[in-house]
């Protein structure tokens, strides 16, 4: 097992803090997906039991994607891999929202703002993980 020279350091703690808040605020939005997907069907201009499956999905999709983030969350040196791979996964879903919201005719305004409140969701994570990945950088192996 390697064995890191500042493994209580602040850098390494605040780069923690930083990956916990992102890793929370994604957990937060999958378990209210999951758990309540009735009151997010309309934003994303669904309805019924079709649509309250589509936000499920999406919320189990959420949990999914955080394993790598719960990973680095755990230890950002020793799983330095898994916060980069954070930090790629973050920066795809800023580029594909925005992708999305680019290919979506004017007229469908209620969508767009779902999507640009995903792509504010992602730009500020990107930015809180690429600040955590910045802290501890010098010391990855």
């Amino acid at each position: 097992m390697k064995v890191f020279r500042d493994e209580n350091s602040l850098r390494l703690w605040f780069s923690r803090l930083l990956i916990a808040a992102v890793a929370g605020w994604n957990l937060q939005v999958a378990f209210a997906f999951v758990f309540d997907p009735g009151l997010f069907v309309s934003s994303f201009q669904l309805s019924g039991v079709p649509g309250e499956t589509a936000v499920r999905g999406v919320g189990v999709l959420f949990v999914m994607w955080n394993l790598p983030y719960l990973a680095a969350l755990w230890h950002p040196l020793r799983y330095a891999l898994a916060l980069k791979l954070a930090l790629g996964m973050q920066l795809l879903g800023l580029v594909g929202e925005s992708f999305i919201l680019w290919t979506l005719p004017g007229e469908y305004v209620l969508l767009q703002t779902s999507i640009w409140r995903f792509i504010a969701f992602d730009g500020s994570g990107l930015v809180l993980l690429f600040l955590a990945y910045s802290l501890i950088r010098k010391d990855m192996k």
